[in-house]
């Protein structure tokens, strides 16, 4: 349920997100497994009053409805953003096809890929539509 203060606007809260995000690798630094960062960003937006769900199981199901099976999304935020979190080097194509197969089957329209790994935060936004 949309509980939190940035709920009205979706690019209030992605940047709410971005801006969390980048206190936290100011914070941290890169170099940490990307558990303690999904912790770290999931902790800071609770604190700020926003709706967290970690390791949320995304269903995925076939053209006829049958389900196929599940897939884990690292973050939704406030049941509308998706954001998958990584501590790698760079962002490579494999993590952008990870976040838009997890849009498409969750069917929410927008998602956050946030690399905590390189030596400066990435953040790319995408929205299906």
């Amino acid at each position: 349920m949309n509980t939190g203060p940035h709920n009205g606007d979706i690019f209030t809260l992605c940047n709410v997100i971005r801006q969390t995000s980048f206190d936290i690798h100011h914070y941290l630094r890169s170099g940490h497994r990307e558990q303690i960062y999904e912790n770290a960003l999931a902790h800071r937006l609770r604190k700020q009053g926003i709706s967290v769900e970690q390791q949320q199981k995304v269903r995925v199901f076939d053209e006829d409805g049958t389900l196929l099976g599940f897939l884990k999304a690292d973050m939704i935020v406030e049941t509308r953003i998706i954001c998958e979190i990584k501590g790698a080097r760079c962002l490579v194509d494999e993590h952008v096809a990870q976040l838009l197969g997890y849009l498409r089957a969750s069917r929410i329209e927008h998602g956050l890929l946030i690399n905590f790994g390189a030596p400066r935060l990435q953040i790319r936004k995408f929205v299906l539509t």
